[in-house]
């Protein structure tokens, strides 16, 4: 885990905004975020559009992520899936896949920009090697970004 640089006040809990933008996704294939229980949450069917998904994030100091969107895989992993296809509740659909968008090594120097109001965003491809949706562990285009 990272810590935040010396200074930073973080109150327990304090929610910052992670922006997913999926570039390129596969027009009619429906999109959503997939909360801790497996369901699909605020669902976007895709045109020729970037599809943008805002998800709150509880940052504890450590810092810790936590929150209805975040997953977690041994003692430190954090991650967010966005459901495609039938995982998003699209039925019926050819696809049914995950996407799975580590947040546990964001930069302390961002997460401080969250944590004063900024979004922080990371854009996604949108498809995989085989011509359909991009999805297991999706690497950002670039490096995430802080926003306005």
């Amino acid at each position: 885990m990272l810590a935040l640089p010396t200074g930073t006040a973080m109150a327990a809990g304090q929610v910052v905004t992670l922006r997913l933008r999926i570039r390129d996704p596969l027009p009619g294939v429906a999109y959503s975020l997939q909360n801790k229980k497996n369901e699909p949450v605020g669902q976007v069917t895709a045109g020729d559009e970037a599809v943008s998904f805002d998800v709150p994030v509880r940052v504890a100091p450590g810092p810790r992520f936590l929150g209805d969107f975040v997953r977690s895989e041994g003692a430190t992993r954090r991650f967010i899936y966005i459901a495609i296809g039938e995982q998003a509740g699209q039925r019926p659909s050819a696809w049914s896949r995950r996407a799975k968008i580590d947040i546990h090594q964001l930069p302390a120097e961002l997460l401080e920009k969250a944590l004063a109001g900024l979004v922080i965003e990371a854009e996604l491809p949108g498809r995989a090697p085989d011509g359909g949706p991009a999805c297991a562990t999706l690497r950002p285009i670039g490096t995430w970004q802080a926003v306005g």
